[in-house]
């Protein structure tokens, strides 16, 4: 399977916070989801792939160009929602028709329409006087109706009710299966992303520090429960990180198989994306 995009060595430095050295691929017609808790390093790592900030050292490939020598042909086959709309406030919906046809050659006015009808957007309405979930779903609509390759999303779900956000995950479904398009997904509603995603990349403190696919993740890595006074008998190379709580210990284990039968007294429990990031990154390592 081809990779859509390829980052290798990536850095980019400011004065409080470095993300990098980075490499990732993310490949055809697949979702990646990007997750960590806020200053990790998504956004940053977001705004290089898509060379609204420069990178200060290693190379980005999109698409199998270079994403600064080859910006203009990158752009018009990338659907992108940013955290922050991007539309003047003081035009109406269907303006963004018109819009869009002088920015992308590949704009489709008839699938716009109709995604405005099937999320029930009033087309006349001004965009101030929409709610918050209604501009997110707007963006989204608008992403997609260009027919691009690949879809880069900043928290897409956000302030969406489940019902919108389960049609709106259809559509992302929708979008990659025919194995020629893919979705980097950033996100803090980690629960989108234990339905759809086929890859997860955790970041934290500017570098990876989970590079896997969703089913191992959540097949292998579990969380080991035990009393105290039994924690000492844990293998120390057994523990990625654990949590002492009152009465009992959370470790973090990520060969769940071998686990159960090393230490068949505990408990193992499945794990979730969410509860992965807070062990991670609160978690106690072993010295």
């Amino acid at each position: 399977m081809e990779n859509i995009i390829e980052i290798k060595n990536l850095v980019k430095k400011y004065d409080d916070f470095k993300l990098g050295s980075l490499d990732l691929n993310i490949p055809s017609g697949s979702i990646i989801g990007l997750i960590g808790e806020n200053g990790a390093g998504k956004t940053t790592l977001i705004k290089c792939i898509l060379n609204i900030i420069n990178r200060d050292e290693g190379s980005i490939k999109v698409f199998g160009k270079d994403n600064k020598e080859y910006e203009g042909d990158i752009k018009e086959d990338i659907g992108i929602v940013l955290d922050n709309i991007f539309f003047p406030e003081i035009i109406q919906v269907k303006d963004i028709d018109t819009i869009m046809k002088g920015i992308y050659k590949n704009w489709n006015s008839e699938v716009f329409k109709k995604y405005l009808q099937d999320f029930e957007l009033p087309r006349k309405s001004i965009i101030k006087n929409l709610s918050k979930g209604m501009r997110k779903k707007l963006e989204i609509i608008t992403a997609i109706s260009h027919s691009p390759k690949l879809l880069i999303l900043d928290e897409p779900t956000s302030g969406l009710d489940p019902v919108v956000r389960s049609e709106v995950l259809e559509i992302f479904m929708d979008f990659i299966q025919d194995e020629e398009h893919s979705i980097l997904l950033s996100t803090h509603i980690t629960s989108d992303l234990e339905h759809i995603a086929d890859k997860i990349v955790f970041i934290d403190k500017g570098n990876i520090v989970l590079d896997k696919t969703r089913d191992e993740l959540l097949e292998n890595y579990g969380i080991l429960k035990c009393d105290k006074d039994y924690f000492d008998k844990i293998d120390k190379k057994d523990i990625m990180a654990y949590k002492k709580n009152k009465y009992d210990c959370e470790i973090l284990i990520n060969n769940k198989n071998e686990i159960v039968k090393k230490y068949p007294e505990c408990i193992i429990d499945k794990i979730t994306l969410e509860e992965l990031m807070v062990l991670i990154i609160k978690g106690e390592k072993v010295c």
